[in-house]
């Protein structure tokens, strides 16, 4: 037997174990990653699986690779629209606040460990930033649903923090081990850093995309491969000259993400599976490389650290920024106690060990108790703190799934599958009664297993799968009227045209869209039109009423076809 055969059925035992871990983990209330570790830990020299591993190098590149693959899902997965609307506070607090808590974090660790300052620091530096791959899992996969504004902030912070912590520990490590200038040395170095990596990452990001859509694979397979690499390079490219390769696999994600491109959904699935996949090898692996035995001689000092870190440094951090942004108390005090410490912290640890630092073993030993209690703690209690603090919110009502038309992919549509929840807004309506966007196609409905032609007088029950073909532009929309309350706010619906059908009544467009518009109830679009026009009517004429703005779109001989409707608000509200 060779020697890839034993490591082959030994990398597969683990990883089973950690899936299987993983459904254990919301029965005992633990964060997905504390079951990882555990995994590793008990497969390890002191636990019953004695297996021995002590490769700092080779847990540092398994690692630098998986939190890479990581945060390019994360980034797939980020919408543009959310980092508009948090990018201010997310990066302060990614930067300063980074710089914040790690400095707060080291002065306690020099004092309770006592070691020098600078090597304090470090170990604030180590532990500063929170991770990616923890936030993302518990607030995607625990079913807690927060306010947009919240969830975003908090998911993107944790993504993009990583660099500044990465800087700092590195930067720290070039000053302790190779004399390099503590002032402008690091300045020169963070530009360096920061400036690379989001240049790398748009520049790959933009090339990718029109990469993917331009070339013509011979297996559909090979286009996720394809988006994989895309981030792969973006991360080499950067890390080779000197800059960021984390911030630039996360932009490179996010310009992927948010582009559209052919077998878009596929690819997306391919990548959560990727992801997974990374977090369960690296927590493995880095729990293999810890001797428990030794985390006992270091419970006591790791604790105040963790304590400090918890319950002193992070609020420091936060609490500043996010009032400065106008966040509430209970928001703030959220996003204070969701500081979840994870793989990043444990593979920074690894670099003083890879460097020669003396005490590195110490640090190592530290930072991974830190690690354990915070994960533990804040993971398992942020569900309570969202309900105790009153944030939570109903799950939303959006599509179960999104199917990709494989046979055309160029074809600018999505067939999405909807299922109606019972506090739905369409539950107990008709299919006319909807004021769908007029290029929205309703191909099914599935009720009790059974199959339903929809019909205009198609009355919809709560838990109906509805698979309809839509325009990506008209999403929003659609959400709308399978939701049970308008999330967006108006000023982002009044930027976008909705199209309709001119025989939808004023009705429906106000129970659907919570758009009002001045006219009776029961009067179609076209009879408001036809009414308030002083000439006959023809394509481009339009009327406002109050608010709202109707145009004629579309007509065939006399008949008003298609209406497109606007909200039309003052410059003092939008503000």
């Amino acid at each position: 037997m060779f020697l890839i055969d034993q490591i082959i059925l030994l990398a597969a035992v683990l990883i089973l174990l950690g899936i299987v871990s993983s459904k254990l983990s919301a029965r005992l209330g633990l964060p997905v990653l504390v079951m990882f570790l555990m995994v590793g830990m008990l497969a390890g020299e002191d636990g019953p699986g004695g297996i021995f591993f002590d490769n700092a190098a080779a847990a540092h590149s398994l690692g630098t690779l998986a939190l890479a693959m990581i945060l390019f899902d994360g980034g797939l997965q980020t919408p543009l629209k959310a980092i508009k609307k948090v990018w201010k506070p997310a990066s302060v607090l990614a930067t300063l606040g980074v710089l914040i808590t790690s400095a707060v974090t080291g002065v306690a660790a020099a004092y309770m460990l006592d070691i020098p300052l600078l090597q304090g620091l470090l170990f604030g530096a180590i532990v500063g930033s929170t991770d990616a791959a923890a936030v993302f899992a518990l607030l995607r996969n625990a079913g807690i649903h927060l306010n947009t504004k919240l969830k975003a902030t908090l998911e993107i912070e944790s993504a993009s923090n990583d660099p500044m912590a990465i800087f700092l520990t590195v930067g720290l490590l070039e000053v302790l081990v190779n004399d390099m200038e503590l002032g402008t040395g690091l300045l020169l170095m963070f530009v360096s850093q920061m400036g690379l990596g989001a240049l790398v990452g748009l520049a790959v990001g933009w090339s990718s995309v029109k990469l993917i859509n331009k070339i013509q694979l011979v297996a559909t397979g090979l286009y996720p491969v394809l988006v994989a690499a895309c981030g792969l390079l973006s991360f080499g490219i950067t890390a080779n000259i000197g800059g960021s390769g984390f911030l630039a696999v996360f932009i490179t994600g996010v310009v992927i993400g948010n582009s559209r491109f052919v077998f878009q959904r596929s690819t997306f699935l391919f990548h959560d599976g990727l992801a997974w996949l990374g977090q369960i090898t690296m927590f493995v692996v880095l729990g293999l490389l810890i001797n428990p035995t030794s985390l006992l001689d270091v419970w006591f000092e790791g604790l105040i650290i963790a304590l400090v870190l918890i319950f002193i440094a992070r609020p420091l951090a936060v609490i500043p920024v996010l009032a400065l942004f106008g966040f509430k108390a209970r928001e703030i005090t959220l996003v204070s106690w969701v500081g979840l410490r994870g793989s990043v912290p444990i593979i920074l640890a690894i670099f003083p060990l890879m460097f020669g630092l003396p005490g590195a073993e110490l640090i190592f030993n530290v930072v991974f108790f830190v690690v354990l209690i915070s994960a533990t703690l804040q993971g398992s209690t942020l569900a309570l703190m969202a309900r105790k603090l009153k944030l939570t919110l109903p799950p939303p009502v959006t599509p179960a799934a999104t199917l990709e038309i494989t046979a055309l992919g160029d074809v600018d549509a999505d067939i999405v599958e909807y299922t109606i929840g019972k506090m739905s807004r369409a539950v107990g309506r008709r299919l006319s009664q909807l004021a769908l966007p007029d290029s929205t196609v309703m191909a099914m409905i599935s009720r009790n297993n059974n199959i339903i032609a929809p019909r205009g007088s198609t009355l919809l029950q709560a838990d109906d799968q509805l698979f309809m073909v839509l325009k990506p532009h008209t999403r929003e929309f659609v959400d709308c009227v399978f939701s049970s309350t308008i999330d967006q706010d108006i000023t982002e619906l009044s930027a976008k045209e909705l199209r309709v059908k001119g025989n939808t009544s004023v009705a429906s467009i106000a129970y659907s869209y919570d758009i009002h518009i001045a006219a009776e109830p029961n009067d179609t679009l076209e009879q408001v039109l036809k009414t308030s026009l002083n000439s006959l009517p023809k394509v481009d004429d339009f009327i406002e009423l109050d608010d709202v703005k109707l145009t004629i779109c579309e007509m065939v001989g006399d008949r008003i076809i298609t209406v497109g409707i606007i909200i039309t608000l003052d410059e003092s509200l939008e503000e």
